[in-house]
């Protein structure tokens, strides 16, 4: 609006000349809105620095007469209609901005009520979280103070409980005393009556025979000389029968035929009845007998039937358990053995070919325990024989061998063979140095497992598997490693041995002399399995007895975890010995093999070259 307020306009903004009165007007004008440019207006500034109240309130009319004239002059231009739409535009420019300006103090006003209501919540959260921390760890030292509470009582309780049981056993040591008091008096006064009467009753025999001496005397002398007579009468009695017995019997010679004939039937009966014996004990023998070489056996008969009749009448209404209970495996293992034990089940259910399986690996492992639940697993009867028994049997080796199918195929149920230390007689005939007894019973058990049988089940254990003939790999249809277990594994056992040999025993109270102290048990398997790197299924269950021995031997029958630790640290310091014992046999044998092979490539060298 600095035109309005008296700026001269040039000829080319308003299209007309302007007259000097005119130029002259807002040149004053000008001067007097712009600043002191002009002379003629320094008495009025310098009278309104003096008195600025009275100028503030003063009415310039020169003022208003300069605007009239700009407004004549803005109508009679020809851009008046765009000033005005200009001086409108920026009316509401600056109408704009200035609600601008009022909308950001409203924001910035309402920018800090959130960030008041903000800072409060903030506060309000960060008191809250205070008092949730405070309510926490007074919860926690509550909890702390009600443990301890606990503990006390129960320390408290088993002083209660050790000084009652140790009242009790002193009041049952003074009964027993009491009682053996007792019967060690009753037993000298009774002694001592006992040899009163005894020597009462002898003195007065001796003086009834004393006096009665003559007639006993009298009576021996008649009963001896009736004896006497009776006997020679008998004599002479016998001898007259016998005599002429036999002299007619020599004159009648039907009679001597007819007895001749009697004798050779009597032999004849005996001798079949001998034959018919042997014969049917045979029989029963392969039915419901036991081979020599099976050790053990879950099939009836009648020497176990009598020896343990309870025992066999429960196994007959046994039901088939789970393959795999009570056995502790790598999962992998277990689910491949899982397979195997399904698989066989429904071959028996089938009346299929039984698949035969090599077991090996460590011993201790579980082939044995696993072979046992495979054979209830399926429903079939097992049957234990070991390889160390074969060859001590020399040339009834063969005909035993045969009497273990036989007696195999017999099995209603089917039978699961099993064969430990299978490598103990099915050795490599063509490079081990066996007897030729031995390798007739290797033939002979070569020959009744060649075909695929649904009467019996092959299951072979071993712990050096390459030692096997190859004619035996032949006849295996799966085979499946038994390693040491991992430390999973070996925790699980520890926990299960554990709970069976030391905390159930202790458990059940009685007569049993075991207890076992206060420690954390699951943290101490943990660590055992642990430390018990390489150990076997059988190292920890005889670890586990071990504790149960400690603590029988111990003075008051009571489990610590000092005696635990010590148990554990000697079971693994035996353990690396017998590891080092085995890695030196290995070496001694492999140097050994190493210097026959040498010997022998030198032989056969040396004949080549001769020849």
């Amino acid at each position: 609006m600095s035109w309005l307020l008296g700026r001269r306009n040039t000829p080319a903004d308003t299209g007309a000349s302007m007259d000097p009165g005119a130029a002259g007007d807002n040149v004053n004008v000008g001067s007097s809105g712009r600043g002191p440019s002009q002379s003629g207006d320094e008495p009025a500034k310098d009278k309104g620095a003096v008195d600025k109240t009275s100028s503030s309130y003063r009415f310039d009319s020169a003022a208003l007469e300069r605007a009239a004239r700009a407004a004549r002059e803005l109508e009679s231009s020809k851009n008046a209609k765009e000033a005005l739409e200009i001086t409108k535009l920026h009316e509401q420019t600056q109408q704009m901005e200035h609600q601008k300006a009022i909308k950001e103090y409203e924001a910035h006003t309402e920018q800090i009520r959130l960030e008041q209501i903000r800072s409060q919540h903030d506060e309000k959260r960060k008191t809250l979280a205070e008092e949730t921390k405070q309510a926490q760890q007074r919860a926690q030292y509550q909890d702390q103070l009600a443990r301890k509470r606990y503990d006390d009582q129960l320390a408290q309780q088993q002083r209660v409980n050790e000084d009652n049981l140790r009242k009790q056993e002193e009041s049952v040591r003074k009964q027993e005393a009491m009682k053996r008091e007792t019967i060690e008096h009753e037993l000298k006064m009774r002694e001592t009556h006992d040899l009163k009467r005894i020597e009462a009753e002898a003195r007065a025999k001796a003086k009834a025979d004393r006096e009665n001496r003559d007639l006993i005397l009298e009576k021996i002398r008649v009963e001896s000389a009736e004896k006497r007579t009776t006997t020679l009468e008998s004599i002479k009695t016998a001898g007259t029968i016998l005599g002429a017995g036999l002299s007619a019997f020599i004159n009648d010679w039907d009679k001597v035929t007819a007895a001749a004939g009697g004798l050779t039937l009597l032999a004849l009966g005996v001798y079949s009845a001998k034959m018919g014996t042997g014969v049917a004990a045979r029989y029963v023998e392969s039915r419901l007998g036991k081979p020599s070489l099976v050790r053990e056996t879950s099939r009836l008969n009648v020497f176990d039937t009598i020896k343990h009749p309870f025992k066999n009448f429960r196994r007959l209404w046994s039901k088939p358990s789970d393959a795999l209970a009570g056995v502790v495996l790598k999962p992998d293992l277990e689910s491949r053995l899982r397979d195997v034990a399904i698989t066989t089940r429904h071959t028996k259910k089938n009346n299929g070919f039984y698949r035969n399986l090599l077991m090996y690996g460590p011993p201790g492992t579980g082939k044995t325990l696993f072979a046992k639940k495979l054979a209830f697993h399926s429903g079939m009867d097992f049957a234990i024989m070991t390889g160390g028994d074969v060859a001590p049997m020399g040339r009834a080796g063969v005909t035993a061998m045969h009497k273990v199918f036989d007696w195999a195929s017999t099995s209603r149920k089917g039978l699961l063979l099993f064969v430990d230390e299978a490598d103990a007689f099915l050795r490599k005939r063509s490079s081990e140095i066996i007897s030729e007894d031995l390798r007739a019973v290797i033939n002979a058990f070569l020959y009744r497992t060649g075909d695929q049988s649904s009467k019996f089940m092959l299951v072979l254990a071993s712990n050096q598997p390459e030692q096997l003939d190859w004619a035996i790999n032949d006849r295996l249809d799966e085979m499946v490693e038994f390693d040491l277990p991992g430390r999973e594994e070996r925790e699980r056992m520890v926990r299960l041995y554990f709970d069976e040999f030391v905390l159930k025993p202790a458990s059940q109270g009685g007569f049993k002399r075991l207890k076992v102290d206060q420690f954390d048990y699951g943290k101490k398997c943990s660590d055992i399995a642990a430390k018990t790197v390489g150990l076997s299924g059988r190292e920890i269950a005889k670890l586990a007895v071990s504790w149960q021995a400690s603590a029988y031997a111990s003075e008051n029958g009571v489990l610590t975890e000092k005696m635990v630790d010590a148990r554990v640290d000697d079971v693994i310091k035996q353990h690396k010995q017998k590891v080092t014992w085995r890695e030196e046999d290995e070496r001694k044998y492999r140097r050994i093999s190493g210097d026959t092979e040498t010997s022998v490539r030198a032989v056969q060298e040396s004949t080549a070259s001769e020849r």
